[in-house]
């Protein structure tokens, strides 16, 4: 196996740059960010964004080829935000992605949007049952009870 492999052929390293130049994107944008969003539907997105106006944004990261590939579960997510968006590094075979998607380059430092993402307004009560579970999860991974 390659060096920086793991056994499904994807490479942690690259998750692991592409989603703190990501989280830097939307910070920027003056959004919470939260990674490892538990979602009701028992998904977890890779990131998620609340936005200054109360926008949800989720991000679903791509490091290669097989990341891609092997994980069919992103449409899963559509209806867990406004906005959705892949990111991916530089180097990424973008023909893979769907077209109708927003999308992200990104490396370790930042990102732009390339594409933007479709606006998928949530109900009322959709927007309220996610921030609500965005704030709990967000209080809980700071909180120590050390």
């Amino acid at each position: 196996m390659p060096p920086g492999f793991s056994e499904a052929g994807l490479r942690p390293e690259v998750t692991a740059k592409l989603t703190r130049g990501v989280a830097r994107l939307l910070r920027h944008m003056g959004c919470a960010v939260l990674a490892e969003m538990r979602l009701a539907n028992g998904r977890r997105a890779d990131l998620m964004g609340i936005c200054p106006k109360g926008t949800l944004t989720l991000i679903e990261i791509k490091s290669c080829r097989a990341d891609f590939e092997v994980d069919n579960k992103w449409p899963d997510y559509l209806d867990w935000a406004d906005r959705f968006y892949f990111a991916v590094d530089e180097e990424f075979p973008r023909e893979l992605l769907p077209t109708d998607e927003g999308l992200i380059i990104a490396d370790g430092f930042g990102g732009d949007i390339i594409r933007p993402s479709q606006d998928r307004k949530l109900s009322g009560a959709r927007r309220k049952a996610v921030t609500l579970r965005f704030a709990r999860q967000a209080a809980f991974a700071g909180f120590s009870e050390e």
